[in-house]
């Protein structure tokens, strides 16, 4: 894992705070960048969105799709972690907090933003970062690849509906041509590129990948900087506010791990396969989650400063999550057919 990998929290945080200074020093220069919007897009946000997905994306290999029977128990597992229970779990977790626990230190608005961002999340389960966290459990690497492909192709059809129909639960305006918007450009058109550049570059792939990585950190960090940049006034009135979204955050990432952990273990799946199985539901696609939170909500909602949260609270959980399913390796069985 690189030096990037490896202290994400430290650069997103270091992000954040220069977001901060920067929006309240420069709030016309802020202004002027969110005004630059087409169909509810924000087209500066937009490119270095994709900055981010496209070199992820580009990992994805879906002549790996042939090997899917292979370990059939461990895939549905995945499947059902992420997409029947996740999503639900985390709109409970964020209409159980905001409506009740939290409820007297937000308006109901902000309430359905921050509720509303959490849901983009649990319904992006994770693309990119699995693989770095499936390499340091020492997880098999071509199945890992599989259960993303299977996923992202998932993905495809089931974010927008599942998306609108928790937004819709929670009393949510569902607004369904931004959000089917959201999926093609932030979905399918990457992995239709990515697709078609792994198609004419063939062997040199991999090199490509490295090539871009730069980008990718780029469009990360500027993305935080902006987002930070825009809610810069709201965050310093009320910096609460990023600890009261992280709890339920945190909690459901612990919660979605032992849910799918322990359950690979009664099914005895090898570890190579149970900790990426485990931790693919738990991680987030959250590029995604936050450009679209973006194109629903706005640059200075709740729901995109509850994405951009995700990213913060993501990376030390996962490393807490890759160093428990270590020390545990020896629960599983060292050969089985899965």
């Amino acid at each position: 894992m690189g030096i990037f990998e490896r202290y994400l929290s430290i650069w997103v945080g270091l992000s954040i705070i220069a977001g901060v200074v920067l929006g309240n020093l420069f709030p016309p220069v802020f202004s002027l960048i969110a005004t630059w919007e087409y169909a509810h897009v924000n087209l500066l946000i937009a490119v270095l969105i994709w900055l981010m997905i496209y070199p992820m994306m580009i990992q994805v290999d879906f002549s790996a799709l042939k090997y899917v029977g292979k370990k059939p128990k461990a895939l549905i597992l995945t499947l059902i972690v992420n997409w029947i229970v996740k999503p639900f779990t985390m709109a409970a977790l964020g209409w159980l907090f905001f409506h009740f626990i939290f409820a007297d230190f937000v308006s109901p608005e902000t309430a359905n933003e921050y509720i509303a961002g959490m849901i983009l999340l649990g319904v992006a389960p994770c693309t990119a970062m699995v693989f770095i966290w499936s390499q340091l459990t020492k997880g098999d690497p071509n199945y890992t690849l599989i259960q993303v492909s299977v996923n992202d192709i998932i993905m495809i059809f089931a974010f927008a509906p599942i998306t609108a129909f928790l937004l819709g639960i929670t009393d949510i305006t569902v607004p369904w041509a931004t959000l089917v918007l959201s999926v093609i450009l932030y979905v399918v058109l990457p992995l239709l590129a990515a697709y078609l550049t792994r198609y004419f570059m063939h062997d040199n792939i991999s090199e490509f990948v490295d090539t871009l990585k730069p980008l990718s950190v780029i469009g990360l960090l500027a993305t935080v900087l902006l987002l930070f940049g825009f809610q810069a006034e709201t965050i310093l009135e009320k910096p609460q506010s990023i600890v009261m979204i992280a709890i339920p955050l945190i909690i459901q990432s612990y919660g979605i791990f032992f849910i799918a952990y322990f359950a690979a273990r009664y099914i005895k799946l090898n570890h190579n396969v149970a900790a990426p199985s485990a931790l693919i539901g738990t991680s987030n696609f959250f590029e995604l989650a936050v450009a679209v939170a973006i194109s629903l909500f706005g640059l200075h909602s709740g729901a995109a400063l509850a994405t951009i949260v995700g990213v913060l609270v993501e990376v030390p959980v996962m490393l807490s999550l890759v160093k428990f399913a270590n020390k545990t390796r020896h629960w599983f069985p060292k050969i089985n057919e899965s």
